[in-house]
């Protein structure tokens, strides 16, 4: 009997790499395009496997599951799928935990190079006929500014790399990090409260959890300086949003790029997009052409191991 591989949502080109994988096992694929949990545990009630992207993988379609053998996760964070329940069920998760790490390494780099050299700003009011060998605000040159990292895992050690060169002073909060990662890579430690007091470009890359969720609220941003910065490529319930639009609005602190929001997409019309001291990129970061197809190739042989553990 076949393997019954079941995808609950996608946004690639196509899924030739997923089937490139499979085309050697006997595997049976089906693809869909879920919105909601009462779709997901329509589709996955006979699934040997669950391979999703976006899709809530929650309590109800787990629990419906019949003979569910591991769901993958497109990428690394796992906070569409329930996984109190699916430990509950037995039933394994895995993600692609290392793909895509230099590309949002190279999209934190930009953002805040686009924000402190306010490339932006600028070019808008440039757009509005507004030509000014100065730009609106008045920040410290790049080569005297402090980046605090919030957790330092692979893609803020990368982040680090990239900065050092520009002359930044590099630190870092992780308390799941050992000493020695500190030492080798040249980033002093601190804690997350002194990250906030004391960095000129504040960059996230903790994983969102009880505890992280909302880590940049208005008592945090309340204690950043007036000319700090803020970047998020890591996950969108890292910040709260209206509290951040509220800080932009009234100018305790000079910036923000995000990549990542809580709620995607974005409504067009929220005020925070209205701010001229915002960058706000639709999820990309981890994109490059390698990239893609790196994700759904992984995303396949990580679903092909977790049938083959099961079978020995």
């Amino acid at each position: 009997m076949k393997a019954n591989i079941v995808i609950t949502d996608w946004g690639f080109p196509s899924l030739e790499p997923e089937q490139s994988v499979f085309s050697s096992h006997d595997i049976e694929l089906t693809a869909y395009q879920c919105r909601t949990e009462d779709e997901v545990a329509r589709v996955a009630v006979d699934a040997d496997i669950v391979i999703t992207q976006w899709a809530p993988v929650k309590r109800k379609a787990i629990e419906g599951m019949r003979r569910c053998k591991g769901i993958v996760r497109y990428g690394i964070g796992l906070d569409n799928i329930d996984l109190e329940a699916a430990r509950a069920k037995g039933i394994p998760v895995r993600n692609v935990p290392d793909y895509c790490l230099n590309e949002v390494a190279d999209h934190t780099m930009a953002f805040i190079l686009a924000l402190q050299r306010q490339v932006c700003r600028v070019f808008h009011l440039v757009q509005e006929g507004i030509w000014h060998i100065t730009p609106p605000l008045e920040l410290p040159p790049l080569r005297k500014s402090t980046l605090g990292l919030i957790g330092f895992g692979r893609i803020a050690q990368l982040v680090a790399q990239r900065a050092q060169p520009f002359g930044l002073e590099v630190i870092a909060s992780d308390p799941y990090a050992g000493e020695d990662l500190f030492l080798s890579t040249g980033t002093k430690r601190t804690s997350v409260d002194e990250l906030f007091a004391t960095a000129d470009i504040i960059s996230l890359h903790c994983p969102l959890t009880e505890e992280t969720r909302h880590i940049v609220n208005a008592s945090t941003l309340g204690r950043m300086k007036k000319n700090s910065m803020l970047v998020n490529t890591s996950r969108g319930g890292l910040v709260d949003i209206e509290a951040l639009e509220v800080a932009l609005r009234e100018g305790r602190i000079a910036g923000a790029a995000l990549d990542v929001l809580e709620q995607e997409p974005i409504a067009p019309d929220h005020p925070i997009l209205t701010l001229p001291n915002i960058i706000v990129t639709s999820h990309i970061a981890w994109y490059s052409s390698e990239s893609v197809h790196e994700l759904q190739q992984r995303a396949a042989l990580t679903a092909v191991e977790l049938l083959n553990a099961h079978n020995q």
